[in-house]
């Protein structure tokens, strides 16, 4: 009797703890089932009833399309290149300025446009609206383009602008002279010191950055188009080593190779914490989980209960790691003069790309934990903290613009807000607005992603001629007062 008092009491407790998990993780289950059910997040003012305007279609002839292809492949052929933020073609960007007014005279001579050469090579247009009192908008294309050579393994030469199989081949296709042809970083920072001394303030800015992804995202039905509403900071790290040099028949314990080399392996072996969930990105999976199938649907539906999960899972591939958390990548590593002598110093430089819910600050101070030895000098080269979110609610007009736009074109796409896991221009216009949005409507399928900076970038003909009519119908479709309310407040019989 003495010893079945004790045990039936374990037994008991167990028992009590045993079905309170099970009615615990029954509540979850149907909470979860509920929200995956009903989670609509993409309905948004796609059926509320938008002011009616005149907006004109833009139907464009055969000897139109013939005319801008014709100005895209000239655009293309002039190498535009950048080679590093200081150093530029500048006899090629004269050339371009040459270029931009004799193929666009109307838009140079119309009373309509006010234009500025801002810093010799940058354009900056305006457009004044009837009602002075509305907020202006501001659309950024930037004029130069990377270093690209035939050797590399392009198909066609790539500043040649030569068809394919309907595709236009040329660095700048996609990045970025398409949205241009309807500022790199000395326009936009010079264009941004010039609104600043106005006083300017702007509603949104719409810079390049995602685009539409067709059959990218395995699971998902049908294309998606990601407005980007933010990025990713940046940071440019030094790791340097000094010893004292020697002779390579008499080298020491250590060498300044090697301690840096440990000092690389550990922040390799040791990558940034996991933080996916915890910014942007969660309002991207959101918002595509109503086009997989289960279980993916009720994971992504319910990322309040799965987000460590699908971390996990999301950090197995380069390409999905980015979105997880802050990423390391050590690009240079330099020493050593010759091959029997001992080097005095060792380099090596770190970029990294870091997640929203972190900052630059944090991040440097990781990275100092991590490496943990002294004689490693840690040295920023340039960095800056993670763009501000930017709104895509219902009451926010560039985002709810840009997404009617996209849905007036293209009715199969799911619209979902991205974030930039590079960097715009568009950074630079911060203190000008709250909201900056990084999308051109630009079909990558699969394998296209890496043409992007690299070998064979190419557009379809079709797909700048939708350039064209989206940043038209962007135009008309901004000619509003304010936006509509939404569809769910409006009673209707």
């Amino acid at each position: 009797m003495t010893d079945s008092g004790p045990k039936f009491k374990i037994f008991k407790f167990l028992k009590i703890i045993i079905i309170s998990l099970l009615v615990t993780a029954l509540l979850l289950f149907t909470v979860a089932s509920i929200r995956t059910l009903s989670l609509d997040v993409n309905v948004g003012l796609k059926l509320a009833r938008w002011e009616k305007t005149s907006n004109v279609s833009l139907v464009i002839d055969d000897h139109q399309r013939e005319q801008l292809l014709a100005h895209f492949k000239e655009a293309i052929r002039i190498p535009t290149v950048s080679f590093s933020g200081e150093e530029s073609n500048t006899s090629a960007l004269l050339e371009f300025d040459r270029f931009l007014r004799k193929a666009f005279p109307t838009v140079f001579s119309s009373s309509l446009v006010r234009h500025e050469l801002v810093a010799n090579y940058s354009h900056l247009f305006w457009v004044q609206g009837l009602q002075s009192d509305l907020v202006p908008y501001m659309l950024l294309a930037h004029i130069d383009v990377v270093p690209a050579s035939e050797s590399d393994g392009w198909e066609a030469p790539p500043f040649s602008a030569k068809e394919i199989d309907g595709f236009i081949y040329g660095r700048g296709t996609i990045d970025d002279k398409g949205s241009l042809m309807v500022s790199g970083y000395k326009g936009a920072m010079n264009i941004v010191r010039v609104l600043k001394q106005r006083g300017v303030q702007l509603s949104f800015v719409l810079d390049e950055g995602l685009a539409v992804l067709d059959g990218v995202i395995s699971g998902l039905e049908g294309p998606a188009a990601l407005i980007g509403i933010s990025e990713k900071g940046s940071a440019t790290v030094k790791l340097s080593v000094f010893m004292v040099p020697g002779h390579s028949s008499m080298p020491p314990r250590e060498t300044s190779i090697g301690i840096l080399a440990a000092a690389v392996k550990r922040l390799e072996d040791n990558p940034m914490p996991r933080l996916f969930g915890h910014g942007p990105e969660r309002g991207t999976f959101e918002h595509l989980a109503h086009k997989f199938g289960l279980p993916m649907k009720f994971i992504m539906s319910n990322l309040w209960l799965f987000a460590p999960l699908l971390g996990r899972v999301l950090e197995r591939k380069p390409d999905t790691n980015a979105f997880v958390r802050t990423t390391t990548a050590v690009t240079m590593f330099n020493s050593g003069v010759k091959v029997n002598i001992i080097p005095s110093l060792a380099e090596a430089y770190v970029n990294l790309r870091i997640h929203s819910a972190q900052s630059l600050r944090e991040v440097l101070d990781l990275i100092r934990s991590t490496v943990g030895d002294q004689r490693v000098k840690l040295e920023l080269v340039d960095g800056f903290d993670p763009l501000p979110v930017s709104s895509m609610d219902e009451t926010s007009f560039g985002y709810q613009i840009i997404k009617k736009t996209v849905l007036d074109m293209f009715p199969t796409v799911t619209v979902a807000p991205g974030i930039c896991i590079g960097n715009t221009d568009s950074r630079h216009f911060k203190d000008l607005t709250n909201d900056i949005y990084r999308f051109a409507p630009i079909w990558f399928k699969p394998g296209d992603a890496q043409r992007f900076h690299g070998i064979n970038e190419r557009i379809s003909k079709k797909n700048y001629e939708e350039l064209v009519v989206f940043y038209f119908s962007l135009i008309k479709n901004c000619d509003i007062q304010k936006l509509p309310k939404p569809h769910s407040s409006i009673h209707e019989l």
